[in-house]
């Protein structure tokens, strides 16, 4: 174990990757780059991570934000509920622990949000700490490494294989070590056929003397994400359109235009506002299709578009949205097709009363 670990700090010395979380011992930004890391690929999180600490830049200042402004810092990052668990547990660090992140596991998996993934990078990273840290990456180091041939789905599996990542810590820089495991998996030992050829500890892996790393590990079966026809209104009122923010658990503290599940034609959907609202609309016209993919589910969008003339006021738990506000709200990705709809209408109507107004456009809005 001591010979393999210091193959693997030599190799990382020489081919660590260059990241901008790299090279801080603050526990605070370890901890953000480690939560956008989750679900999202690395080189997609790193101007994320600049523009995130550029505007909250302390433990201190995230706890004290609005959570409608953190929200708009990770719009376009997805999985929005590590935003909002990120912030509680800033707000837990400053009411629990004086402001300062803890250096022991056992106190950061207390925190809000906190794994026993982000407890070992945290606490190995910026505390030295010998723990490790064991994500998709170690995992599938770890099984080729020692030829592990059960199913992941198995929970003995995955203890097994944290007790392996465990022993092969050092005492010594065992930060480095962890990321060195984790830019190891991500370059050279992949999913699919490895390089093992540069990889540094090929002499000892079990699965390349045995021909097998391509075949390890062994994945549960996952099941296909569930499909979900939804039909996506956009109603015009003037210079306006109609959104709301949503307070299901999913997309939560986000922005959505009125969205309902199952496909309908276009007046059975005409019919339906008239019935929920009392709203009298010009016909609903088809503006395209769109798909999002969540880890669970599918969105399949028919977008619609139409306007009326009887909204003096929103209905409740909607507001009218001017075009100027629909660059400053919080968006999902999953309403980006819909909102570039939104923006090019509410753009045009700007323009178009600019000119007739000489110069000036209002823009009234309840928000």
């Amino acid at each position: 174990m001591k010979e393999i670990t210091k193959r693997l700090l030599s190799w990382y010395d020489q081919n660590a990757r260059t990241l901008p979380w790299r090279g801080s011992a603050d526990p605070y930004r370890i901890w953000v780059s480690e939560i956008m890391l989750q679900q999202t690929r690395t080189e997609t999180a790193g101007g994320y991570y600049v523009r995130f600490l550029e505007a909250f830049p302390t433990v201190q200042a995230l706890a004290a934000a609005e959570e409608s402004d953190v929200l708009k810092k990770w719009e376009g990052l997805g999985y929005y509920a590590r935003a909002r668990n990120l912030q509680a547990g800033a707000r837990q660090v400053m009411a629990e622990y004086g402001g300062k992140v803890p250096s022991e596991v056992e106190d950061l998996l207390k925190i809000k949000g906190i794994g026993p993934y982000t407890a070992g990078a945290i606490a190995s990273i910026a505390w030295n700490r010998p723990v490790p840290a064991v994500d998709g990456n170690v995992i599938r180091v770890v099984s080729r490494l020692y030829a592990v041939g059960e199913s992941l789905g198995q929970k003995e599996t995955r203890k097994r294989i944290e007790d392996m990542a465990a022993a092969l810590v050092p005492a010594e820089r065992p930060g480095d070590h962890n990321q060195a495991m984790m830019d190891l998996g991500a370059t050279i030992c992949t999913p699919g056929t490895p390089d093992c050829d540069r990889c540094p500890l090929e002499a000892y892996c079990e699965a390349a003397r045995l021909g097998i790393a391509a075949d390890l590990p062994i994945l549960p079966g996952a099941k296909p994400p569930k499909e979900i026809p939804c039909d996506v209104i956009l109603i015009y009122s003037g210079n306006r359109v109609l959104a709301r923010k949503r307070t299901e658990r999913m997309l939560s503290g986000l922005w959505c235009f009125p969205l309902w599940e199952g496909w309908k034609n276009a007046e059975d959907r005409r019919g339906e506002i008239a019935r929920l609202w009392g709203w009298k609309t010009d016909a609903i016209r088809i503006r395209g299709t769109a798909k999002h993919v969540f880890t669970h589910q599918i969105w399949k969008m028919t977008m619609y578009e139409t306007e009326t003339a009887d909204a003096a006021s929103a209905p409740e738990g909607y507001v009218w949205i001017s075009a100027e506000e629909l660059n400053t709200l919080a968006w999902p990705t999953a309403m980006k097709a819909p909102l570039a709809l939104a923006r090019e209408r509410l753009d045009g109507t700007l323009k178009a009363e600019t000119a007739r107004s000489g110069g000036r456009a209002d823009s009234p809005s309840i928000l």
